[in-house]
């Protein structure tokens, strides 16, 4: 990776608008991960701006149960942030003037980025900036409807793939249509989660751009986010995969772009303590039932590299209810002590990698890049990707 020698913005004034996002750090929206119990789990380790899990306009505008809850904010989330997938103009303008007459966010992002095959394969996602007019369209739709009143942001990928590649023009477009920053993540929806990220890219867009530009991607520790501005410039960073099961990674951010070295390495009975603090808030919200079956997944994360034994790992990824999870995290302390927290794993990635591949796309969807036209069923009737 070459090393740039000026940085372009400061990342302590990183804002969106009236918002100041301080340390200049962003929660990547995660469907299924970023909900709002796990937003204020990791917003107690530090400031910064905390984003929901993918809401459709469409859903949004028909109004679907389940995304009218998963728009719920707990009273401690401040500043609201909501990230809005859209295809169709005419509808992402409906789905902001709502967000916005009623009060419901302060920060709205626009996915342009996900990879995922069911989105794809309809134009939508990382598909969708390679129809540059119905790009712009869209940028422009969201951007006029919130007339200034919240932020409007856009995170996108590099591209389709190594040979369809468009994050240098969309963010030109992006800019200027009207739009408050960028974040980028250094892959095209090919490489998935794959590979490495290519902070190059970053540094590209940001010389390119007036606006501020976010990198995202490989931010592992708090050493990589300042890493990445130092190399590229960039006004600050987007951490996804890299806080699972890590919600203080937050507080190792807020002290290293304050310039501490200051880092948190929690113990397994401080583990266990934030995981029925997760657990807990997240039945507050759905449930009981419903949160112990969702909660399942962040158990692996939690305890990865802890010596933990394989039954108990089982259990745990199996419980029932709250009294369960805290039955088998009482087992894990009884059987295997209070263990410091394993320096082995620091650094390494986290979530499911995944390797090249093609890129489902719609019939044709490459041959016309100025088609400003719908693809047809790509307005997905589900939040949460």
């Amino acid at each position: 990776m070459a090393s740039i020698t000026t940085t372009r913005t400061d990342p302590s004034r990183l804002a969106f608008g009236s918002i100041a996002v301080d340390p200049p750090v962003v929660l990547a929206p995660m469907a299924g991960i970023t909900t709002s119990a796990y937003r204020r789990v990791c917003r107690q380790y530090g400031a910064g701006l905390y984003v929901s899990e993918m809401i459709t306009s469409r859903a949004l505008v028909e109004r679907t149960p389940l995304t009218m809850e998963m728009l719920k904010f707990h009273p401690d989330e401040s500043p609201r942030s909501v990230q809005l997938y859209a295809t169709d103009p005419a509808i992402v303008t409906e789905a902001v003037r709502i967000l916005i007459d009623e009060d419901r966010a302060d920060h709205i992002d626009l996915n342009m980025g996900c990879p995922v095959p069911k989105v794809t394969k309809k134009g939508g996602g990382a598909a969708l900036p390679w129809r540059r007019e119905l790009f712009r369209r869209i940028i422009r739709g969201a951007v006029e409807a919130a007339g200034g009143r919240v932020p409007v942001t856009v995170k996108m990928r590099k591209g389709i793939d190594a040979e369809h590649l468009t994050y240098l023009e969309a963010g030109t477009i992006a800019q200027e249509e009207g739009i408050t920053a960028v974040a980028l993540h250094g892959r095209t929806a090919a490489q998935m989660y794959g590979d490495h990220a290519d902070w190059d890219a970053i540094a590209a867009l940001v010389r390119e751009l007036d606006v501020p530009v976010l990198g995202n991607g490989d931010i592992w520790e708090a050493d990589d986010a300042i890493r990445m501005v130092e190399q590229t410039g960039c006004a600050g960073v987007v951490v996804g995969r890299g806080c699972l099961g890590r919600p203080y990674l937050f507080a190792d951010l807020a002290n290293a772009f304050a310039g501490s070295t200051e880092r948190v390495r929690p113990s397994l009975s401080q583990v266990a303590h934030t995981m029925r603090q997760h657990a807990g808030w997240m039945a507050d919200d759905l449930g009981e039932q419903r949160a112990s079956r969702d909660f399942r997944k962040h158990v692996a994360w939690y305890l990865k590299g802890f010596r933990v034994g394989s039954d108990l790992r089982q259990r745990l990824g199996l419980i029932a209810d709250l009294a369960d999870l805290d039955r088998q995290l009482d087992l894990v302390l009884d059987q295997h002590g209070d263990q410091a927290y394993p320096e082995e794993i620091l650094g390494l990635p986290r979530g499911r990698g995944t390797g090249l591949r093609k890129v489902s796309l719609p019939e044709g969807w490459l041959a016309d890049r100025d088609s400003s036209a719908v693809p047809f069923g790509a307005e997905i009737g589900i939040s949460g990707g």
